[in-house]
């Protein structure tokens, strides 16, 4: 029995150890076996997939508190209080809109403040009088302006350099007072000079250059009611119209202490030699960005000939020979300054003033971009006119202005608007001179709440009373964007401001990326590096 045992399980263990190797193919002894490479990315995927089996697909946690840039989707929000580097890789919640199914995606880049940037002045003293202004420029001021109680932060960086002579280039965002910072020091300096008769022609000591009439009639009636309390005469030529019609306006009043005037006019009468610059101490170019265009560059080079620019602040001292002080303000300085300011003589006397928020997103007014196919826009816009008009009705709201990129657009959108009987008024600059004055000053007024217009109304021009501003046409630069969105959250504005921008074409896609990166780095929009701090170049 016990001899038989071991024959039993050798003959178990031969009949076992064959079998598994019944089903394998016949190979030789030196071939390797096939191997299977899986992709490093395919292997993470179908991890993913069978970790999120079992408990689901996570869900993004947000955190609560004010958000900077709100979206859609969860991941894309950015709290306020999360500060990206400049080198920090950004989500972009505008990354894939130029796919045709991004079509209905909106974001917004939030409200972080309760007030301009401008009234936040830590280092001024807190009132006007000591920037050096006299009394009876202060009473002339309290009595025009009674609102305005204490400077801005770029009212009270330029105005006492100003006062001493310097050529100034004021860079600043939209809304922070620029008019009165050169205003006021202007009148201060007409009161403290003699006034020289002139025979032959208008001569103005102070000449105020603007890009369009309709600023013209907005500075002229802030001077103007400056000026009548300090005795001093403002006078206006509006552009538009012929050598005719400026005689006439010219002949009617010859003296002019400050001249406002378009560059076009202005040519138009220098060039009859109805007006005469010899006696010009004074000369400020406001939105110099879009005087330095290719439209305005040739004639202020013409006007800017005609004017004797001092080398410094000792030569303004001289009441017989006069020589202009030279001021350039503006809201976007992106290139060409450092050739205009190449007349100046001497460019050591020039002080440059720029603010820290020049060219970058302001962070009290909400703005949001609406991904939408060009036949959806009529639809988009009628809803919102209407939601505004309900909330007006029920209480106070500010006004409205529609941006449009041609004057063929306003006139179409505004028949668009007649048949939904949302009544408006419309501005653009084929309209004859005649059709257009006014338009402006009547929606200032409040006499219709929506104003449907071209880029005409986004240069300088005061809009305190707006509340929304609606790009129909999204600008085709981001300066255009920056002067459109600058109508709202103004300096004195009672109502907070809104900007919504319809986003239609690939290119369009590109700027809104542009601003949505800039906002969530919080940095100055890209390609609008101002070059008024470049060195001037040197004339042969």
């Amino acid at each position: 029995m016990a001899a038989a045992r071991p024959v039993r399980l050798s003959s178990l263990v031969g009949r076992l150890l064959p079998a598994p190797r019944r089903n394998l193919a016949v190979r030789a002894s030196d071939e390797p076996l096939p191997v299977v490479r899986i992709p490093r990315a395919l292997q993470r995927q179908q991890e993913q997939r069978q970790s999120g089996r079992g408990s689901g697909r996570r869900p993004v946690v947000v955190r609560p508190g004010a958000l900077l840039v709100w979206a859609r989707r969860p991941e894309w929000r950015q709290p306020a209080r999360l500060a990206l580097s400049r080198w920090q890789c950004a989500p972009l919640a505008s990354l894939g809109w130029k796919h045709r199914r991004a079509r209905g995606d909106q974001f917004s880049i939030e409200r972080v403040r309760q007030e301009a940037p401008a009234l936040c002045n830590p280092s001024s003293q807190g009132s006007f009088a000591h920037l050096g202004l006299e009394p009876r420029v202060l009473r002339a001021l309290e009595e025009a302006a009674p609102q305005v109680i204490r400077p801005t932060t770029v009212q009270s960086s330029t105005i006492p350099p100003i006062l001493r002579g310097h050529h100034v280039v004021c860079a600043a965002e939209t809304g922070s007072g620029k008019t009165l910072s050169y205003l006021l020091p202007l009148f201060q300096l007409l009161l403290s000079r003699p006034s020289l008769d002139s025979s032959t022609a208008t001569a103005p000591r102070g000449l105020i250059l603007v890009p369009s009439r309709e600023l013209a009639e907005q500075v002229q009636a802030v001077a103007r009611s400056l000026g009548k309390s300090l005795g001093l005469q403002v006078r206006q030529i509006e552009g538009g119209h012929g050598i005719r019609r400026i005689k006439l306006q010219l002949s009617r009043q010859r003296s002019a202490d400050v001249l406002v005037a378009t560059p076009g006019a202005l040519w138009k009468a220098l060039k009859s030699r109805l007006i005469s610059l010899e006696h010009l101490s004074f000369m400020v170019l406001d939105e110099a960005d879009t005087l330095l265009d290719e439209s305005f560059l040739e004639l202020v080079d013409y006007i800017l000939e005609k004017t004797h620019i001092a080398e410094g602040p000792d030569e303004l001292q001289d009441p017989f020979n006069p020589r202009a002080q030279l001021v350039l303000v503006g809201a976007t300085f992106p290139e060409g300054v450092s050739q205009l300011l190449s007349k100046v003589p001497n460019p050591e006397s020039l002080i440059t003033i720029t603010s820290s928020k020049l060219h970058c997103i302001m962070p009290h007014v909400r703005q949001t971009f609406m991904k939408l196919k060009g036949a959806e826009k009529v639809t988009e816009l009628v809803q919102i006119l209407k939601q505004h008009d309900k909330a007006r009705k029920t209480g106070s709201s500010g006004t409205v202005l529609v941006f449009c990129n041609s004057s063929s657009t306003v006139n179409w959108l505004g028949y668009i608007l007649d048949d939904h009987k949302i009544q408006h008024l419309r501005l653009q600059g084929q309209m004859p001179a005649a059709m257009r004055a006014g338009i402006f000053q009547c929606f200032q007024k409040g006499s219709q709440d929506i104003l449907v217009c071209t880029d005409i109304a986004s240069r300088g021009l005061d809009s305190t009373g707006v509340e929304l501003v609606v790009n129909y046409d999204f600008p085709p630069t981001l300066q255009d964007y920056i002067h459109r969105a600058g109508r709202v959250g103004r300096v004195g504005s009672e109502v907070p401001g809104k900007v919504v921008s319809f986003v239609t074409h690939p290119w369009d896609v590109s700027l809104v990326q542009k601003i949505e990166l800039a906002a969530r780095r919080r940095r100055s929009l890209p390609g609008l590096a101002s070059s008024v701090r470049d060195p001037l170049p040197q004339e042969a």
